[in-house]
């Protein structure tokens, strides 16, 4: 994709934010559109790990869960991660933010796209530089961390995976954190009752 149709792509994802549902972000392939709004498991999940990271990282690092996105222009990708580590130092700046300045990127799978968060972001993610890649996903009560970049004919990957199911520690960089009572996505058909793990 060439810099000019990215930025024409990056123009019509801003334009279409508040028209339209859902959430758009750019991959390598093209325009990535997650129908739905995340639901309430999902932002519930957003905001405990946003809670539960902050308080085990020192001053000066922040659980970023707002705008701006992580763009990387030359390779033509535009992501909007669930939670964003990173140095409030380098949040001091206009327009998106460089992913390579991110300490990790983490997400909750999203019901409605869950190949976006366990294929394309993880071949995203290592491909603009963000070192550390955490999934959560509410729909299993699984995840994964993601670390240690490295060369491959196909570009940057992630050499490590470490697997995890909710209720045990995880470890996101430096800090590691409970997934105790996270909540998990209803199966169909069942009572709308909050289910943790």
């Amino acid at each position: 994709m060439s810099s000019h149709r990215f930025r024409a792509m990056r123009d019509l994802v801003q334009s279409m934010d508040d028209a339209l549902p859902g959430k758009f972000e750019i991959t390598k392939e093209g325009l990535v559109h997650d129908l739905l709004s995340p639901n309430s498991r999902h932002e519930l999940t957003r905001a405990l790990l946003r809670r539960r990271i902050e308080k085990v990282m020192p001053e000066g690092i922040v659980a970023h869960t707002g705008v701006p996105d992580v763009e990387d222009e030359p390779e033509c990708i535009l992501r909007r991660p669930d939670v964003m580590v990173i140095a409030e130092v380098d949040m001091e700046r206009d327009g998106a933010f460089d992913p390579r300045t991110l300490i990790a990127a983490i997400e909750v799978v999203s019901r409605s796209n869950p190949d976006n968060d366990w294929v394309s972001k993880v071949r995203d993610y290592p491909l603009i530089g963000t070192p550390v890649y955490a999934i959560f996903d509410p729909r299993t009560g699984t995840g994964a961390v993601l670390t240690d970049i490295h060369s491959t004919p196909d570009g940057p990957r992630y050499a490590t995976r470490k697997d995890f199911v909710y209720g045990e520690d995880v470890t996101i960089a430096d800090w590691t954190i409970s997934t105790e009572n996270l909540p998990r996505y209803k199966a169909e058909g069942e009572a709308d009752e909050l289910t943790t793990s």
